[in-house]
């Protein structure tokens, strides 16, 4: 095989796979990829958000951190005063969540510029042939999945609050079902523009155009914001586990530093002596989160260049120890997703979101804007604290996996605030527990939120009893996508795409 893949919808996959076909590389799949995604999954990114993508490239024994997550908008700017976003309560089955939506609630977006930019720097196959599965979508429709129909309904208050959305999301009233197809007329003239570079949202005149508009709703991206923004490459964190080395996102991200954190303090517990199923093990998860919880390494904007100095790291160990002791005996033992390999040994893995979308879109374009300027565990210090033209910390944590330097396993979540513990929960399965991807992936999860944990049907009868001993448990009676969605590739190309968000896993071409 050239290659594999795992994402979050079958045409996202597919698409991967098409460029493997024709003899691309694990960076061609990605990238591929990851414009069909804005294309199959609406609800989860488009061009008008950003994210990471983390290649580790074989043959130069070189990593690197594409970084176009978005910037705090508002060069050039004289506003006062921070502006009033849109409050929306989206319902979860078992727990409401507040988003804060609308044109003030928009950072600047940098996934055309990040896709772009990856493709020019390691991709194989021309501009055009990796655009062609996201126009292939956009042209056909794209039909509907029993999960999108979920999503669809969830974010309803949010996707059809303007009269294109309504269009789009809610045709005759109400929200697509599954079986029907959906269809962005805008997003496609505009997909059918962006090899041929007439398709833009950044150059000056289609940032004046983009910004006179968007001025008179509110939205504070300026044209210099645009003219201003660049896609960054940064050295990836490296966390060495057991023995293993983790590569994942930098600062001035934070979720790879909490990451870090959570795998420094449980390296001091020899956890294959435990049971995966047990109170115990669960416990120790529950006394993790809570120090990952506090940890705050991107405060007042600045980043902790080593946050794991011993002199700060030795008492949280302690606490840590000492907590999960009292509770168990333990201690005394010791958001979407793209990840692609090659036969080569390339591996890509690239997340990116759009939050949970603004609700508005850049006028003729059909991209719907980013609402990260609303999302409240990116803004540590308050909503519009930060000065413009820096970028927004980011949760989202890309991984890969290396074994004597060899990538071995690729992935990587969506989920908002349960990203780092999804992949930190996944990654204790195939280290420590020796998993396979599939049973790593689709074991039952916790995740601790505002003093409560938040648990996943299939833990035993005796797990869910020792947790309600020490802790206000909310016992969910499916999965579901508040938990994350981690999709994960090997070096041997297997895989396994999370069932949480529609996980698909594919392998292709035969050299």
């Amino acid at each position: 095989m050239r290659g594999a893949v795992a994402s979050g919808h079958p045409l996202t996959a597919r698409a991967a796979g098409d460029m493997f076909s024709l003899g691309g590389n694990a960076f061609d799949a990605a990238v591929a990829a990851g414009f069909a995604s804005v294309a199959a999954e609406p609800t989860l990114t488009s061009l008008g958000g950003g994210g990471f993508l983390l290649a580790h490239i074989a043959e130069q024994k070189e990593d690197i951190l594409f970084d176009f997550f978005v910037n705090t908008p508002g060069l050039g700017s004289r506003t006062d005063g921070k502006p009033a976003m849109t409050p929306v309560d989206i319902h979860f089955p078992e727990c409401t969540q507040v988003f804060h939506t609308g044109f003030p609630s928009a950072a600047v977006p940098g996934m055309l510029k990040g896709l772009l930019h990856v493709h020019r720097s390691l991709c194989t196959l021309p501009l055009e042939t990796v655009l062609a599965p996201a126009l292939s979508c956009l042209r056909e429709g794209v039909e509907v999945t029993a999960l999108q129909e979920y999503f669809l309904n969830l974010l309803e208050p949010i996707f059809g609050s303007t009269g294109y959305g309504r269009e789009i999301y809610t045709p005759g009233g109400e929200c697509m079902k599954q079986g029907g197809r959906l269809f962005n007329p805008l997003l496609k003239e505009f997909f059918g523009g962006i090899a041929e570079g007439r398709s833009d949202i950044y150059s000056a005149e289609a940032a004046r155009n983009f910004t006179e508009e968007m001025k008179k709703h509110g939205c504070l991206i300026t044209p210099g914001d645009l003219e201003a923004y660049r896609v960054i490459e940064r050295n990836p964190l490296r966390i060495a586990y057991r023995d293993r080395e983790i590569l994942t996102n930098p600062p001035p991200s934070s979720g790879g530093m909490m990451l870090a954190l959570g795998l420094r303090l449980i390296e001091n517990i020899r956890l294959s002596s435990v049971c995966r199923e047990s109170g115990e093990f669960f416990i120790t998860l529950v006394e993790l989160m809570k120090r990952m919880q506090d940890f705050r390494p991107v405060k007042n904007r600045s980043g902790t260049a080593r946050p794991l100095d011993s002199t700060e790291l030795s008492p949280l160990i302690e606490s840590f120890l000492r907590n999960v002791s009292e509770r168990t005996f333990i201690a005394t033992q010791g958001t979407t997703h793209i990840s692609t390999v090659d036969e080569k040994g390339n591996a890509a893995s690239m997340t990116t979101s759009n939050g949970s979308g603004s609700g508005r879109f850049i006028p003729g374009t059909g991209i719907m804007l980013n609402n990260m300027m609303g999302e409240d565990d990116l803004h540590p210090d308050g909503f519009f604290s930060s000065p413009p033209g820096e970028r927004v910390s980011s949760m989202m944590v890309p991984a890969i996996i290396l074994r004597n330097g060899r990538a071995d396993v690729v992935m990587g979540s969506g989920g908002s605030k349960r990203i780092k513990t999804a992949v930190l929960q996944v990654l204790l399965n195939i280290i420590d527990f020796k998993r396979p991807l599939e049973e790593a992936v689709e074991a039952p999860r916790i995740h601790l939120e505002d003093g409560t944990v938040h648990t996943e049907p299939g833990l035993p009868a005796d797990v869910a009893g020792k947790l309600a001993a020490h802790y206000d448990i909310n016992r969910w009676n499916t999965k579901n996508m508040y938990f994350g969605g981690v999709h994960c590739v090997n070096g041997e190309m297997h895989g396994w795409g999370d069932s949480r968000r529609g996980g698909v896993f594919l392998t292709a071409g035969q050299p």
